[in-house]
C-alpha cells in the first residue's frame, strides 16, 4: 500500500469514530448475508446493543479495505468506541465466556 491517503480507510476511520458500536458485515443487520455476520448480529441484539451495520458487499473497495484497515482477513468485524474487537469467532467466544457484556458496559455502550 502506498502512503497516499486511502479514501476507504478514511471512511472506515470516520465511521468507527462517529459511531460507538460498528459492525462491518455482509448484508445489513435486518438481513445478514452470511452466517458469521448473522451470528454477531444475534449476539448484539440479544445483549440489546445499539449498533451500526455497514454492508461491505455494496463495495469491493470497502470489502478489501476493511481487511487491510485492521490487518484482519475475515468479515464481520466489530468495533467498539473505535477499537477493533474481533470477528465472529472472537465475538462468540467473548459472549460465551462472559467477557463481551462487561466490556460493552465498561465502554458505556450498554446499560448495566
Amino acid at each position: 500500500m502506498s502512503d497516499l491517503a486511502n479514501p476507504v480507510h478514511d471512511f472506515i476511520g470516520k465511521t468507527v469514530a462517529e459511531n460507538p458500536v460498528v459492525l462491518f458485515m455482509k448484508g445489513v443487520p435486518e438481513q445478514p448475508r452470511c452466517g458469521f455476520s448473522g451470528l454477531v448480529v444475534q449476539i448484539l441484539d440479544h445483549l440489546g446493543v445499539d449498533f451500526v451495520g455497514v454492508d461491505v458487499l455494496q463495495d469491493d473497495g470497502l470489502r478489501d479495505g476493511i481487511k487491510s484497515f485492521t490487518d484482519w482477513p475475515t468479515i464481520p468485524q466489530l468495533y467498539v468506541k473505535g477499537e477493533f474487537i474481533g470477528g465472529a469467532d472472537i465475538v462468540r467466544e467473548m459472549f460465551q465466556n462472559g467477557e463481551l457484556k462487561p466490556l460493552l458496559i465498561e465502554q458505556g455502550v450498554l446499560a448495566a
